[in-house]
């Protein structure tokens, strides 16, 4: 008989990624759900719309065996970021079938690192362990931040993959990796 599955998906030097559980809702609403980080994906979101990105990736980790994960500091256990790998969600985008990672840091820790060495644990684990052909992150072109931190993983600019979003207000671009790439990579 098998034991309980851990929570935990990914390891890295200063973060555990782990998967979401039911009682994160409340640490997500006061830590992530804040109009700093939440400034360019739509702003702050009700209770619900949280909720259920939080039951879709337990679903996806269910049947998919990947989904967005919480990172947790390993020097304090605190919940700094929301990030993961899932299939492309926006409903406006060209490319449902491709792998698209995202992120959300803690505002008291934006600018040390963390989403960068959390994304580049989950673009390893999607090649490596999920088989992805290529990944590809979402923003809009404002955020300068986002696009930036795609540039450092290796992504280049896909303009053949932009949408245009009426909610927005604006275009999402899009960064992609290959594997092949990934692979050549030092």
């Amino acid at each position: 008989m098998a034991g309980p599955v851990s929570d935990t998906v990914l390891t890295t030097a200063r973060l555990v990624l782990r998967r979401i559980r039911e009682d994160d809702l409340d640490a997500h609403m006061a830590l992530l759900n804040t109009p700093a980080v939440m400034r360019h994906l739509g702003g702050v979101q009700p209770r619900g719309v949280i909720a259920a990105k939080h039951e879709a990736s337990r679903d996806s980790f269910a049947a998919d065996g990947y989904g967005f994960m919480f990172a947790e500091e390993r020097a304090t256990g605190e919940i700094i970021a929301h990030c993961g790998l899932r299939r492309v969600a926006h409903p406006l985008a060209p490319n449902p079938h491709d792998f698209e990672i995202g992120w959300l840091v803690r505002e008291d820790r934006w600018r040390m690192g963390y989403a960068f060495e959390a994304m580049r644990a989950v673009v390893d684990w999607g090649f490596a362990v999920h088989a992805a052909p290529q990944i590809v992150a979402l923003t809009l072109a404002k955020n300068a931040a986002s696009w930036r931190l795609m540039e450092k993983l290796g992504m280049r600019r896909r303009a053949d993959l932009d949408f245009a979003d009426p909610d927005a207000g604006e275009v999402n671009i899009q960064y992609a990796i290959t594997r092949a790439e990934w692979e050549s990579q030092p």
